[in-house]
């Protein structure tokens, strides 16, 4: 099976490089860095390390997200920060379920991950803590983390037909795949703090509160509404 390894990236120019480097050494895989409108020179580095770059100027985590997706040709996409908090090596796990014919979509969860927890700060954690249990009450769906990194089919992402632009695609991409009956396991990855700069999530107020806005809206909007044309069968 091909696999496509995806990026998206807003000012990780430090990181970038490095995490390119490293997923090209753990497998056979084409990687895109999907830039979300850097102002620093992402596209530039992510580029010489050997990443094919795909610009999407309209800013949004799943903006960012579906773009590499469309210019990604493989047959598994694996989504993967680009600020070097998680792994490349722990791809091949991520995807052995795929493989193996046992699940359409894999997701890393650090909560299943010891001494993991460490690198998540505490608002992280009981923000996360929180979605969980919603996910389980309203959704009927039993996971431990929202992790993005995640592995899923190319087929079954086209066909969950995502529409949340903002940080709340991972939800979006959980939900939809619990209502079509895709099989979804989770594995065990590591987390460690971001190799440099600032998270523009957990590491501003203004970002954790958009960030949590946007998984809650989609988690409770999802709860009450079907999607018009979204076919299960």
């Amino acid at each position: 099976m091909d696999v496509s390894v995806i990026l998206p990236a807003l000012n990780e120019e430090a990181a970038v490089g490095v995490l390119v480097k490293r997923v090209l050494e753990t497998g056979p895989y084409e990687v895109i860095v999907a830039d979300n409108g850097s102002a620093d020179r992402t596209a530039q580095v992510a580029a010489a390390a050997g990443a094919r770059v795909v610009s999407e100027p309209r800013r949004g985590y799943g903006a960012a997200c579906l773009a590499g997706a469309k210019a990604s040709t493989g047959n598994a996409l694996v989504f993967l920060d680009a600020d070097g908090s998680f792994e490349p090596g722990q791809i091949p796990a991520l995807l052995a379920p795929i493989l193996d014919g046992k699940a359409e979509l894999v997701l890393g969860s650090r909560v299943l991950s010891i001494g993991t927890q460490e690198a998540v700060l505490p608002h992280q954690r009981f923000g996360n803590w929180l979605a969980v249990q919603l996910l389980r009450i309203l959704h009927g769906l039993k996971v431990t983390d929202l992790g993005p990194f995640r592995a899923i089919r190319r087929d079954w992402l086209f066909r969950l037909q995502m529409s949340e632009m903002t940080y709340g695609w991972p939800i979006e991409m959980m939900i939809k795949a619990q209502r079509l009956r895709c099989r979804l396991v989770e594995v065990p990855v590591t987390y460690r703090p971001r190799m440099a700069g600032r998270s523009k999530v957990s590491g501003t107020i203004k970002g954790s509160i958009l960030a949590g806005y946007h998984i809650f809206k989609v988690i409770l909007k999802h709860s009450v509404r079907r999607w018009p044309g979204l076919r299960s069968e």
